[in-house]
């Protein structure tokens, strides 16, 4: 092949020559954009469309978790440990109110229809910081917290998509099905609600501080199968199951033996913090490796619960410009914000504070990233923000 090629390369002129030269140099960008960022992906998903949350078709929605008011703050439950958090549920174990748990410093009361709904004040509040609304609200349940509960009726009743994260349980008492008659209830209550809804099943279930409920891959990929069989009997077709291991699990991790296959998943995601044992790190260094393992999958992504650590200072502007890079992916369909410093083990733990409430530089660049057209697919109205 090489010696016909140096054949015909003889016979052409010397401005055909640079002619094919640039074809070959055009026709190789346009394959290297093929799997990476710049390509338009394939993309498929079990959810059933105008019933269950599906992607949109440009762009990337854009949520937060923003939890309850007078939570949040750095954990002083034990020295030296995080509260629980979305990510980070205790086994089995509801939050005191039976709520979520966590969330910003208190701001200014908000004003607008929903605020005065149950929950909503805080969403408000930060919706009002960033100049639009959100297109999606996370909520957290433990496993055994019921719900639907005010906020999330809250969320389903307006024109925001609610992303539910539950917390998990152990994964063979679920395959064993001890826990049926009430995974049946929460399927019940999810169907009852009548709106498209995301269910975050037992997310970072690759975590080490969850391998005790979680036990192995096999038995967690077991239980997830069990849950979707329970709610497909229940005839629960306004779901999109989102499965998501941490991103780090993607690098020196196992995050991908947890995958329950890709009949079984609508959305992939990685909860995407940059970690607490670098200085400075940017968002495309966190998420690299689950990116590329996501290529070989036709699933939307959502980076959910991701950060910039109030120890960056500031620098934090600069992160989250730096993200909103890194976000603009064709694959990427949903993005997450963590506005919350619930994680934090004290007062002076820095690396694992994410909430942007007060940081007027932060909170600007936070809603630029917002309110970019990118992560704005239903043109909702924008304002100048407070």
């Amino acid at each position: 092949m090489k010696g016909r090629s140096r054949t015909a390369r003889a016979r052409l002129p010397i401005v055909g020559t640079a002619l094919l030269a640039i074809a070959a140099m055009v026709a190789t960008v346009a394959a290297g954009c093929g799997g990476g960022a710049g390509a338009a992906p394939k993309i498929t998903t079990t959810a059933r469309a105008g019933v269950a949350p599906v992607p949109p078709k440009e762009g990337a929605y854009f949520g937060a978790w923003v939890p309850p008011d007078g939570e949040g703050k750095p954990s002083a439950s034990k020295p030296g440990s995080a509260s629980a958090s979305p990510s980070e549920s205790p086994p089995e174990s509801p939050s005191p109110s039976g709520s979520a748990s966590g969330s910003a410093s208190p701001a200014p009361k908000p004003t607008g229809k929903d605020a005065g709904k149950p929950g909503m004040a805080p969403v408000v509040g930060f919706e009002q910081a960033l100049g639009r609304q959100l297109d999606i609200v996370q909520t957290y349940r433990s496993w055994t917290a019921e719900f639907p509960a005010g906020l999330e009726k809250s969320v389903t009743e307006g024109n925001r998509y609610l992303l539910l994260t539950w917390g998990g349980a152990d994964t063979k008492k679920i395959v064993q099905g001890e826990y049926d008659e009430l995974v049946q209830r929460r399927a019940r209550a999810v169907k009852a609600l009548g709106k498209p809804v995301f269910l975050r099943w037992s997310p970072d279930m690759d975590k080490a501080s969850n391998k005790r409920r979680v036990h192995d891959p096999a038995a967690f990929v077991a239980a997830w199968k069990h849950l979707r069989t329970v709610f497909e009997q229940e005839r629960v077709d306004n779901v999109a199951w989102v499965w998501c291991p941490t991103a780090r699990g993607f690098g020196g991790g196992d995050a991908p033996a947890y995958y329950p296959g890709d009949d079984q998943v609508d959305w992939v995601c990685a909860d995407a913090q940059p970690g607490t044992d670098y200085e400075y790190r940017d968002l495309s260094e966190a998420v690299k490796m689950f990116l590329q393992w996501s290529r070989d999958r036709e699933k939307p992504i959502m980076i959910a619960e991701f950060g910039v650590p109030k120890s960056y200072g500031e620098r934090r502007a600069e992160w989250l410009r730096e993200a909103a890079k890194t976000l603009q992916d064709p694959q990427v369909k949903a993005v997450v914000y963590f506005n919350s410093d619930e994680q934090a083990a004290n007062a002076r733990d820095k690396r694992r504070a994410y909430s942007v409430t007060g940081d007027k530089h932060t909170v600007s660049a936070l809603r630029e990233l917002a309110t970019t057209p990118y992560f704005n697919p239903r043109n909702l109205p924008v304002t100048s923000g407070d």
